[in-house]
């Protein structure tokens, strides 16, 4: 194991304490290898019946990456203008507050991100120091030691664990020579990968190109080739002069390419909205199922529903929304609502680009927020969720915390959470333990029709008594010559359709 860097400024005593100390963290993070996906075959992890065929699956590993056959340029000046790929990666993290257990999961899960986007993880190396060095991330000469390290492993990326500035992410690869990503470069190429529908694709890539943005970079003649005229701006005579550098017309078509996404979004969440508005106005309450990644929110929502969602044991398995149907024991029809999963500093750029599709959960009538019971830090992750919730305005949705996995999870620490979160439920969507208690639970949260009326629909109009069986309480129903009377507890909006029918008492 190579000696992971220590902090400057300490004397001989306490660099050995705090070298035995990170040296030991470094060891547990990479013997257990990210244990979100241990214990899982990548292409291949086990599933229930309730989880469907998992036809994704199939598609998703049928294209696996090769060890050896990397065709990258070793002239790292052309980084920016080569697709984002990740093979045999180093590790480098800042460690400035908290514990060496917070330390230690953070490391933990830039391993299981790194492992996610198809790489090997060689080595990590964590540095005790105030605060990153606004320089190199690391500082110069732990940078250099960070060198030698890729060097004796092999290794063809850094992956530094927090969003590095343009300035420091060009300095550290001017040192250690190879390409070095930042944790938001890592996150949005596992979302790259995983995007299906357009929707989340168009979200993706708008992400990326406003992380692109401000670390367009040039290098001498390489990029600042004049291109005038007709190549510049296609305008013909009149157009033709310096023209503009190849950066300068990189941007220019980043900023269109951006516009023209954000306007197709546009379009895109206009059609969400009719959907959600006419779920509304049909009375149809909404339940959104949110968490941290990995947090188990697919294996749930096809315990409950069928739906036949992908489940995979990696991070960001699930990007694209779904929406089920279901139905409670006295036949009150609700949706439920898959979303993409949450971590620790989600990058900006992803938040506003599934804005709109976090909106489902800011407009939902209950939140199940799920949360894995056998993670090293289950707190951790309830508050890093709630952070994301704060940002799309959903922190006054009614919250029941859903403690998953308690079939792997220490028992104390399910107390725990649960004695601190008093709206909470422990279940395993694996086995199914506590799903029907979760089921009860929904039930009783989900509103329920209120307002009192009695109606006598002419037969004609089967559609409202099929309405009245879909999404009211029937207390009594008889049929009569004039059409079928009904007495029953129905919601504000089929009460005003059903005003011209409201029945006359002899």
């Amino acid at each position: 194991m190579t000696e992971p860097l220590r902090s400057d400024g300490t004397d001989h005593d306490d660099e050995q304490d705090d070298s035995s100390a990170l040296d030991s963290t470094i060891d547990r993070v990479l013997s257990r290898r990210a244990p979100a996906l241990a214990g899982a075959d990548r292409g291949g992890a086990s599933h229930d019946s309730h989880d469907g065929d998992q036809l994704d699956r199939e598609e998703r590993t049928a294209l696996r990456r090769v060890h050896g056959l990397s065709t990258e340029l070793e002239d790292i000046t052309e980084v920016e203008y080569r697709q984002l790929r990740l093979e045999r990666v180093v590790l480098a993290s800042v460690w400035t507050d908290g514990t060496v257990a917070d330390a230690e999961n953070s490391l933990r899960e830039l391993a299981a991100l790194a492992e996610t986007a198809g790489s090997d993880v060689l080595e990590g190396v964590l540095q005790r120091r105030q605060n990153p060095d606004p320089g190199t991330y690391l500082g110069s000469g732990k940078a250099a030691e960070l060198r030698e390290i890729v060097m004796a492993e092999g290794a063809d990326t850094v992956i530094c664990d927090a969003e590095l500035a343009p300035s420091q992410r060009r300095a550290l690869e001017d040192v250690v020579k190879v390409k070095v990503i930042d944790r938001t470069a890592l996150i949005l190429d596992i979302f790259a990968q995983h995007a299906k529908s357009r929707e989340g694709k168009a979200q993706v890539e708008l992400a990326q190109l406003q992380y692109l943005l401000p670390r367009l970079r040039g290098w001498g003649d390489s990029m600042s080739r004049q291109a005038g005229g007709q190549a510049a701006g296609g305008q013909g005579m009149g157009s033709r002069g310096p023209g503009e550098t190849k950066i300068e017309l990189d941007r220019r078509r980043i900023h269109s390419r951006i516009a023209k996404l954000k306007r197709e979004l546009s379009g895109m969440k206009t059609h969400r909205d009719t959907r959600r508005s006419a779920r509304i106005s049909h009375g149809v309450p909404a339940v959104a199922i949110a968490g941290y990644t990995n947090a188990g929110k697919s294996t749930l929502l096809n315990r409950l529903t069928h739906a036949g969602v992908l489940v995979d044991n990696q991070l960001f398995a699930t990007l694209d929304t779904t929406v089920r149907r279901a139905e409670t024991d006295d036949g009150r029809e609700y949706t439920l609502t898959d979303t993409v999963g949450f971590v620790r500093a989600l990058p900006h750029q992803l938040v506003e680009a599934f804005r709109s599709t976090l909106e489902e959960v800011s407009d939902a009538d209950l939140l199940l927020h799920v949360v894995d019971g056998s993670h090293p830090d289950p707190e951790g992750q309830i508050s890093a969720v709630r952070a994301v919730l704060a940002d799309v305005e959903a922190t006054d949705v009614r919250e029941v915390v859903v403690i998953n996995k308690v079939d792997a999870a220490d028992p104390e620490v399910v107390e725990r959470i649960l004695r601190h979160e008093k709206h909470s439920i422990a279940v395993s969507a694996r086995t199914g333990a506590g799903v029907p208690e979760l089921l009860a639970l929904v039930a009783d949260e989900l509103p329920k029709p209120d307002i009192d009326v009695e109606v006598l629909v002419p037969y004609a109009r089967g559609d409202l008594v099929s309405r009245l069986h879909d999404e009211a309480k029937i207390l009594v129903e008889e049929h009569v010559g004039e059409g079928t009377r009904i007495r029953a507890k129905v919601h504000d909006g089929l009460a005003a359709e059903l005003a011209p029918f409201v029945a006359t008492t002899a």
